[in-house]
């Protein structure tokens, strides 16, 4: 039985490798009979491979595309380059994919060997990405390990870098990993500090270890991607500001990263936006480059603040 199962492996493999095999060429490769071939490939068949075959003078077979995608035996060269390359999506240079280059760069790492793990991190450790980083330095390490965490509800011990340079320790439930236009970001509670809070990727250090299992807690919304917008685009500064835009939500959406402020609908010609900065003055200027008619709601500090500055470049035009 497991001389045969690793002769379907290699015949999988001889399949994916080329894109038509006649019957006699593949039975010499696999050292065995045609015949022998013909019931491989029903056994390929009955595992969901569909595996076409043409009968007569120049016939052979060939592994078409199914209703589902079967598992994929790959070869070492190909397993490095898919390993690399997903690496490389998760940092955010196909904006769409990232979420999902994680998740399969997880479960591939799981299974990856030795040697090719050795392989891929050398290749990584001399490879240099020319030009900024959307995404800020992430090592895809710790981007695998802290989404393995979320799967696997095991607590986490990693040390944390503040804008300042300090370092904390945190002991935290890991929940879900957000991928903006910028950064990753990990939504997770503070076991010590008893609180929801939101993570810059980036800024994790790379010896992150894990503990126990957790049993999951109810998550603070529904919306998850929002509850990390509105975390890190307004909570962590002192000045917030509620304004109301005269454009649609996904026209602001375009113009203001989900790091930046929070948007949300109010009719097709309208949004309310949820920013905040570190001043008024610099909430006044960032609200003003949107090129956007708005309202403020509140701070009403703020609109002291644009008044003040609309007056002062009003002077500048003066003789």
């Amino acid at each position: 039985m497991i001389e045969t199962s690793a002769r379907l492996l290699k015949l999988l493999s001889l399949l994916q490798r080329r894109r038509f095999w006649p019957g006699a060429e593949l039975a010499g490769e696999l050292g065995i009979t045609e015949r022998s071939v013909r019931r491989d490939v029903e056994r390929l068949r009955s595992l969901g491979y569909p595996v076409h075959a043409a009968a007569g003078v120049g016939g052979g077979y060939q592994l078409g595309a199914g209703k589902e995608l079967p598992p994929l035996p790959l070869e070492d060269d190909e397993a490095v380059a898919v390993v690399l390359g997903l690496r490389a999506a998760s940092a955010g240079p196909i904006r769409g994919l990232e979420e999902a280059a994680v998740r399969a760069l997880v479960k591939l790492e799981q299974v990856l060997p030795a040697r090719l793990r050795k392989r891929v991190n050398a290749l990584a450790a001399v490879s240099v990405r020319m030009g900024p980083s959307a995404a800020g330095s992430i090592d895809s390490g710790v981007l695998t390990a802290l989404a393995s965490a979320c799967r696997n509800e095991e607590t986490l011990h990693f040390t944390y870098g503040a804008p300042s340079g300090a370092e904390t320790v945190r002991t935290v439930e890991p929940y879900r990993l957000v991928h903006t236009s910028q950064r990753w970001y990990l939504l997770a509670f503070d076991l010590e500090r008893e609180a929801w809070r939101t993570f810059r990727v980036d800024r994790v250090g790379t010896s992150v270890r894990t503990a126990r299992r957790f049993t999951a807690r109810p998550l603070p919304a529904k919306d998850v991607a929002s509850y990390v917008s509105r975390s890190v685009s307004t909570e962590v500064y002192p000045f917030k500001a509620r304004v109301t835009v005269h454009a649609s939500a996904a026209i602001v959406s375009q113009r203001m990263s989900a790091v930046a402020a929070h948007v949300e609908p109010s009719g097709e010609s309208r949004c309310v936006l949820h920013t905040g900065a570190a001043s008024l003055e610099a909430l006044a200027f960032h609200l003003g480059f949107l090129g956007f008619e708005f309202q403020v709601h509140e701070p009403p500090e703020l609109r002291d603040a644009i008044r003040e500055i609309a007056e002062r470049l009003a002077r500048a035009t003066r003789p």
